[in-house]
């Protein structure tokens, strides 16, 4: 008899177990060489989630070699074979995730080519929704977990037929955490923030790198990382640059003397800008916006394709606007002036 109710018996029945799974990974490899060519995307599925279906075959095998053998004759086989039901339902949902996760790499990979606000907000909903499915595949996997033990399923009846239990989950989702949840998933699908917008929070210019389930991860300029929770950008006001387009139109204050020429020095910045390849071409300007204090303000306007360019070009108008007045109109630099009255003209009066 194959199965024999001897220790004996159950060894080789797990060795022949083990065996198995030897033979089906062989026969994955060879399958997978056959097929890579073919059907590239089921290969790699078949890669990515090797482990975790290896492991359900394992477990599943050795508990079926278990309680065919000697161990389910014994008293303490209910104990360890509820060991290998939660073990199997560890492994199932790990087969669970790592599917979800491929699947949606391959749709993130898709999306790749798509750019400007679209392509980012499809990015933004597949990255939420991928972490929401994870989440919800290991709280499923818990619960079924926790409901397999008998004291566990008990409470868990009575709780679910309480009547507070509503007011119980409406507590709890007014906290942090919770709220922190809430408003990541409402980020995703109300296009608020989207991974890649470029944003202003806190005083700190940078763009959108992560966007969690609880909270959003800002890349600021000089490669600090600025956290914040989800709900700070449902309850706070920030500045975008990429809201419905990566089109800007950047701007340079100058504060200059009264006898600066703006004739030469539109020539000027439109020569410059044309130059510069950062420039998209759309729109430049030069007005005087202002006068106080012996000083105007002259303001240079110049537009961009995205925020990169327009910060690139900003800079190097004013660079380039400052060492040309120097050299060619000094008079135009800013200047203090003091009218000292003549002694006499005091004594006389």
């Amino acid at each position: 008899m194959l199965f024999s109710p001897t220790w004996p018996g159950t060894a080789l029945t797990l060795g022949l177990a083990v065996l198995v799974v030897l033979l089906v990974a062989l026969a994955h490899r060879l399958a997978s060489r056959a097929l890579a060519r073919r059907a590239p995307t089921a290969v790699a599925l078949g890669r990515r989630t090797a482990r975790a279906w290896l492991m359900l075959v394992l477990v599943v095998l050795a508990w079926l070699a278990c309680a065919t053998t000697l161990p389910g004759t014994q008293p303490w086989w209910p104990v360890l074979e509820h060991t290998f039901l939660v073990v199997t339902i560890g492994a199932g949902a790990w087969l669970l995730a790592r599917a979800a996760s491929f699947g949606f790499e391959r749709l993130l990979e898709r999306e790749e080519s798509v750019s400007g606000p679209e392509g980012r907000r499809r990015r933004t909903q597949l990255l939420v929704i991928h972490r929401l499915a994870l989440v919800v595949v290991a709280l499923v996997a818990v619960s079924l977990a926790l409901f397999s033990f008998p004291t566990m399923r008990v409470v868990g009846t009575s709780l679910l037929a309480s009547a507070g239990i509503v007011s119980i989950v409406a507590g709890l989702a007014a906290q942090s955490i919770l709220g922190n949840l809430i408003a990541g998933v409402q980020l995703a699908f109300t296009d608020a923030v989207r991974v890649g917008d470029v944003v202003v929070v806190e005083g700190e210019w940078g763009h959108v790198g992560e966007v969690n389930l609880s909270y959003v991860v800002v890349y600021v300029w000089d490669e600090r990382r600025l956290v914040l929770p989800c709900s700070y950008f449902t309850s706070t006001p920030f500045e975008t640059w990429t809201r419905k387009s990566d089109k800007v139109i950047g701007i340079v204050l100058m504060d200059l003397d009264w006898r600066v020429p703006m004739v030469a020095v539109r020539k000027k910045f439109h020569e410059i800008v044309e130059a510069s390849e950062a420039w998209d071409g759309r729109s430049a300007g030069v007005v005087v916006t202002g006068s106080q204090g012996g000083l105007v303000t002259v303001r240079f306007t110049m537009s961009a394709k995205d925020s990169s360019d327009q910060w690139t070009l900003r800079c190097l108008v004013r660079e380039e606007m400052m060492t040309w007045l120097q050299r060619e109109h000094p008079e135009a630099l800013p200047t203090s002036r003091v009218l000292v009255e003549p002694r006499g003209t005091e004594e006389e009066a």
